[in-house]
């Protein structure tokens, strides 16, 4: 699964490896901690609508930064408390279930991350870890996105949420967890956001095995299982054994 990760790039940075242009709006923020519900950074690739808000599908797509809400809510759902039971969507479902298969087929995104937090049992204890690219490069996790209003109110803002698409765990990741978010490679980009593309199966498959070889799984600190804890030593390697406490099972 994914439950946690770390997103601290300026928008600044996310422009450039993603070339996108930035429609955050100046709400974007620096999150060693990010947590279900939180409003994130997220890219989109969409066509342009015109002052009527009619999609001018003749336009070329523009690829964005957006803030979304982690935790889908379907366009259906009768109240949006609903997704914060949708942060993840299994890759093995996604298409069938009626909470995700629209949006797999019409509304893709990548989640921009530093690294994600995982937590290994061993017996009564959870041991967190950090997986993250050595170099510095974002990872970029397959996602799904939707649009919501209150049926009760067709001029209320939409609310715009989003999942994170999961796989079973491969390679060194499986000795932390048995679920590791999907995470696009680059040559898959263009793909996975093109608003045009409606089948999307041949990019639903496991993460190239050389992506997941090159992460680094870090140890860190029990810290990070408050979401209080917001701050750059949540990343930092510690030796579990030194800590000197045990590791409680993360809370949301």
């Amino acid at each position: 699964m994914c439950g946690r990760y770390a997103a601290t790039k300026d928008p600044a940075k996310l422009i450039e490896e993603f070339d996108a242009i930035d429609l955050t709006e100046g709400h974007a923020r620096a999150d060693h901690n990010v947590a279900p519900t939180k409003n994130v950074v997220t890219v989109v690739q969409r066509h342009p609508r015109d002052e009527d808000g009619q999609v001018l599908e003749d336009e070329p797509a523009e690829r964005s930064l957006r803030m979304m809400k982690w935790g889908l809510v379907p366009f259906w759902a009768k109240d949006p408390s609903v997704g914060s039971r949708m942060i993840n969507t299994r890759v093995e479902t996604a298409a069938e279930k009626p909470a995700f298969r629209r949006a797999l087929v019409s509304r893709r995104c990548l989640v921009p991350a530093d690294g994600w937090y995982e937590w290994r049992r061993t017996g009564k204890e959870k041991e967190p870890f950090y997986m993250t690219a050595p170099d510095g490069s974002s990872i970029a996790f397959g996602g799904i996105w939707e649009s919501w209003r209150p049926k009760d109110d067709d001029k209320a803002s939409p609310l715009i949420t989003f999942s994170i698409i999961t796989t079973d765990a491969a390679g060194q990741l499986t000795d932390v967890h048995h679920r590791m978010p999907l995470i696009v490679p680059k040559s898959h980009w263009d793909g996975w956001l093109d608003p045009d593309r409606e089948d999307v199966t041949d990019l639903l498959v496991p993460t190239p095995e050389d992506i997941v070889a090159s992460l680094e799984l870090r140890p860190i600190s029990s810290k990070v299982n408050n979401v209080r804890n917001n701050g750059p030593e949540l990343l930092e390697r510690v030796d579990p054994a030194q800590e000197g406490a045990l590791f409680d099972a993360p809370k949301s």
